[in-house]
């Protein structure tokens, strides 16, 4: 008989008190793709849908700022 086990549910980081800042490439990069640069959506990063549009909006004023690259 199989077993189904429930995946734990990702809670966000910015509720938890982490900010992202558009300044800190290191950070910034965790919610961008490795092999196209595409922001990386809710249901991966574990953001809420408040935050993930905070976390949008500071990852295109990081590549507008020139901090990480539009593409890879």
């Amino acid at each position: 008989m199989a077993e189904f086990y429930r995946k734990k549910k990702k809670i966000c980081q910015m509720c938890a008190g982490k900010s992202v800042d558009y300044k800190d490439g290191e950070i910034v990069k965790k919610y961008v793709s490795a092999d196209k640069g595409k922001i990386l959506p809710r249901r991966i990063s574990g953001a809420c849908a408040k935050h993930q549009r905070h976390i949008a909006n500071e990852v295109k004023k990081a590549r507008f700022m020139a901090i990480i690259p539009f593409v890879k």
